[in-house]
């Protein structure tokens, strides 16, 4: 994606912001552009690392809206701050849960199932030997062992796994906090 491309999204997903404010958002961004330029950098690599124009629009709106209610305090700037911010995590959760849930019940799942496993496990160890299985006691025994191993081994690995998803989440929703931290900070 070139400048004029990334300046163009970046103005459409803008509007509705006022004018001044949105001109002063899309000049800070041509800054980006002509100081990667000085610096050797090509339009497409300044615009990669910008990120998403509709995003970053998406972004700066929610966070104009939040300083409007930081400064006005009136019904329209609440609203706007509200719905601004609300839109943005309207698209996350559009665009975040048909892949999260599914996910987070497939884990749940094999951890619910692992305990089951495990359970499964010390009942054909303990009650093998009375059920007249083909190997005895010892191979019930040795059966028992191995369904419980499996069993821990699920569980730690769905522990682990839903450590690691919660970490995601939390590293997600932290990228949008820098959206509302200007608007919780004191105004000096």
């Amino acid at each position: 994606m070139n400048r004029a491309e990334f300046l163009a999204r970046l103005k459409r997903g803008l509007v509705g912001l006022p004018t001044i404010t949105a001109n002063e958002i899309v000049a800070d961004y041509e800054s980006h552009f002509a100081d990667g330029a000085a610096a050797g950098r090509t339009e497409a690599q300044v615009a990669e690392a910008l990120g998403d124009p509709d995003r970053l629009a998406r972004e700066l709106k929610a966070e104009a809206s939040a300083k409007r209610w930081t400064q006005e305090q009136s019904p329209p700037a609440a609203a706007g701050a509200i719905f601004g911010i609300l839109g943005l995590g309207a698209i996350d959760i559009l665009i975040l849960l048909p892949i999260a849930l599914p996910i987070f019940g497939t884990v749940l799942s094999m951890l619910i199932g692992g305990i089951g496993v495990f359970v499964a496990g010390g009942f054909v160890m303990v009650a093998g030997s009375f059920m007249g299985l083909p190997g005895g006691a010892l191979a019930a025994a040795l059966l028992g062992v191995g369904l419980m191993g499996l069993g821990v081994f699920m569980v730690a690995l769905m522990a682990l796994l839903t450590k690691w998803l919660i970490d995601a989440t939390i590293w997600y929703a932290r990228l949008h906090y820098r959206v509302l931290k200007p608007a919780l900070e004191p105004q000096a």
